[in-house]
């Protein structure tokens, strides 16, 4: 799996040949810095370690400035490891190299990109698992229109079973969207539009695979 880290930056639209306005998200993706590279003979398996984003130096542990200095890198922030990195690509790469968009990635490609989702907090069943309620017939109840009702019998089992769908924490969870069309890349400031929505908020990161 070959990718890079990017962070979003939020949505848009554009338009296509035919004059029709396609929603899409807009994705600064690199430049990445290889910061490690791990072989099969050495570590068990092939892969390419990437960095992106740069770091203050006083906030950085001494032993991650170790690691950088290896490469010869300036202190990021995110750090990813890729496995099985497209041959033609792996061959070619170096300790300190730079990757950009277009080394991945071409235009009309699909990929896939893993963030991580907006957090919601505690939520109740029917945002949470999309509960319709009870509507109005309450049989009296004025305040249980958004109340998930019945969980289980009394008698038997006695008990709720595990996996009841209730409420709970909804959001923060890595969420991966496969698929998505890249509708347009601009090199010179490292942006990426792709087809559709992605996870997270504005200016997290996420992780562009194919």
């Amino acid at each position: 799996m070959s990718g890079l880290i990017g962070k979003k930056l939020g949505m848009t639209s554009i338009f296509d040949t035919s004059g029709r306005s396609i929603g899409c998200t807009v994705i600064e993706a690199g430049p990445c810095f290889v910061t490690q590279i791990k072989e099969s003979k050495t570590d068990g398996y092939k892969s390419i370690q990437l960095a992106y984003d740069e770091k203050k130096s006083k906030k950085t542990t001494k032993a991650l400035k170790g690691h950088f200095d290896t490469s010869k890198v300036t202190p990021k922030k995110k750090i990813i490891e890729f496995r099985n990195f497209k041959d033609e690509f792996s061959d070619k790469v170096k300790l300190g190299m730079k990757i950009n968009i277009e080394d991945i990635f071409n235009e009309n490609e699909f990929l896939d990109v893993t963030a991580i989702s907006k957090g919601k907090g505690f939520q109740g069943v029917v945002k949470r698992h999309n509960f319709g309620g009870v509507g109005q017939s309450t049989h009296g109840q004025h305040n249980r229109n958004r109340h998930p009702g019945s969980i289980g019998a009394g008698s038997t089992p006695s008990r709720v079973f595990k996996g009841m769908k209730m409420g709970g924490r909804m959001g923060g969870e890595r969420i991966k969207i496969q698929n998505l069309k890249i509708l347009k890349i601009l090199s010179d400031k490292n942006l990426i539009y792709v087809r559709g929505s992605v996870p997270g908020s504005n200016n997290s990161y996420v992780v562009l695979s194919n």
